[in-house]
């Protein structure tokens, strides 16, 4: 089989902070995946998986504050614990036995949030996570268009978490030929991957966020947003809403 040409292959970048997404963002063509692993694009999806009909996420505690004041269900976290006043923060263990089933439900994040209203003017923006994530793979893949990777980081901080799923992402896509031209940020997040996949849990072990949240005793939550592939379900942003996309064919196993 010949070569596919520069021209046919779809870029897969990795922007490592929120402040960088204007430098990045230069194809407004692209899918941009939105990634807070440790918990806020765990907690969408494992929502999303129980049954929530649509998440509107929005930046800041002012605007959840106007959500709650008009009836919804609303999420509240900054530096890893919710604010009093609200209805949960952003772990995804919130998400069982069909609390919010058939609800839309809105979410705000110290930085999980952030980022996808950084990236909300793309013309495709969805959530990725180690929960979803060969839904995310297959998606991007039948979508056939560059990606930009978008780790939402701590406080605009580089973070280990985000970045590790930024590389188990590129090390999926790059088994496709469509999928050859990586950007140097995309070649580093696969080879810090690469280092990591076989004990992520171990490999996190002196990251910032995992100690962050050890010490509110939310070790549960790190193993949830840790497992690989529970959800087929991809959240798509329209308009102001996330809602969600099934993947029908089946999941490939992930090594």
């Amino acid at each position: 089989m010949g070569e596919i040409s520069s021209q046919t292959k779809n870029k897969v970048e990795v922007c490592f902070s929120p402040t960088l997404f204007p430098i990045y963002f230069d194809n407004r063509n692209c899918i941009v995946v939105v990634i807070d692993v440790l918990r806020a694009t765990t907690a969408i999806c494992a929502a999303f998986e129980d049954g929530v009909a649509a998440v509107i996420p929005v930046a800041t505690i002012e605007e959840a504050t106007e959500y709650k004041q008009k009836g919804y269900v609303v999420g509240a976290e900054r530096n890893a614990e919710v604010i009093d006043g609200f209805d949960f923060g952003n772990s995804p263990l919130t998400f069982q036995k069909g609390k919010y089933k058939d609800q839309t439900i809105v979410l705000t994040t110290t930085n999980g949030t952030q980022a996808i209203d950084v990236a909300k003017n793309a013309q495709q923006v969805i959530i990725g996570s180690f929960y979803n994530l060969d839904a995310v793979c297959d998606f991007i893949e039948k979508e056939d268009k560059d990606v930009l990777l978008l780790c939402a980081g701590w406080k605009e901080r580089f973070n280990l978490e985000d970045t590790l799923f930024a590389g188990a992402v590129v090390e999926k896509l790059a088994e496709n030929i469509r999928f050859h031209d990586l950007a140097d940020s995309a070649i580093a997040a696969l080879n810090l991957y690469e280092n990591a996949k076989g004990n992520l849990y171990q490999f996190l072990g002196e990251s910032s966020h995992r100690k962050r949240l050890s010490n509110l005793n939310l070790e549960e939550d790190i193993v949830c947003c840790l497992t690989l592939n529970q959800s087929k379900l991809v959240p798509i942003l329209k308009g102001n809403k996330l809602e969600v996309h099934k993947i029908e064919s089946p999941l490939s196993a992930v090594s």
